[in-house]
């Protein structure tokens, strides 16, 4: 029923957002000229890689020239990166992965390498379900950049500050999920966005 729901619906998604799709790719080729998405690669199903889409929000080589944690007031975030973040827009491309079996609607957030390389044997059931959009610590934490911000080490305060909880959080789910809860957690989401 998961698949079916998340099939059936990123499709619809993609194409109720096409327009705004549209646009945005317009807006970031008009603002650099670079491309218009970013694939980071990330931990999926069972720790298989796959290219999780965004739209790009930071400079040309933004990953050379610093870490994987993003504050919001980090210099590498372009003008208009910083509205799609704010909005959460950036994140509208991963219906395609999600139409393509690599991600859920709702999951744990796939984590690049080197957080998952440090996972406890606990830990590493998190990568026993298929990763999310959001999910219950996407709810907790739900402007990431915001608590990152004027940090000196943004990747110590994740570490310090984040992650704990944020693994505390996806262990929950993979405790404990089901359909309905997915349910729950999507319109959790809607009202936290719409709110915004």
């Amino acid at each position: 029923m998961k698949r079916i729901f998340d099939f059936v619906f990123s499709l619809l998604g993609l194409l109720i957002l096409s327009p705004v799709f549209a646009v945005i790719c317009v807006l970031i080729k008009l603002e650099d000229g670079g491309p218009v998405f970013y694939r980071g690669q990330r931990a999926g199903l069972n720790g298989k890689k796959f290219g999780m889409f965004k739209f790009r929000t930071m400079v040309l080589n933004a990953d050379k020239i610093g870490g994987s944690s993003t504050a919001d007031d980090d210099p590498r975030i372009t003008k208009l990166g910083k509205t799609l973040r704010k909005y959460k827009l950036d994140e509208i491309p991963q219906l395609i992965n999600v139409l393509a079996g690599e991600m859920s609607f709702v999951g744990p957030r796939p984590e690049v390498a080197v957080y998952v390389d440090m996972f406890t044997q606990e830990e590493k059931k998190i990568l026993s379900v298929r990763p999310g959009i959001t999910d219950w610590a996407s709810l907790w934490d739900c402007d990431e950049g915001a608590i990152l911000a004027g940090s000196a080490d943004p990747e110590k305060t994740y570490m310090e500050k984040i992650r704990p909880e944020k693994l505390r959080l996806q262990l929950k789910y993979v405790a404990s999920h089901s359909f309905w809860t997915d349910i729950a957690i999507i319109w959790k989401t809607f009202i936290k966005v719409v709110k915004r």
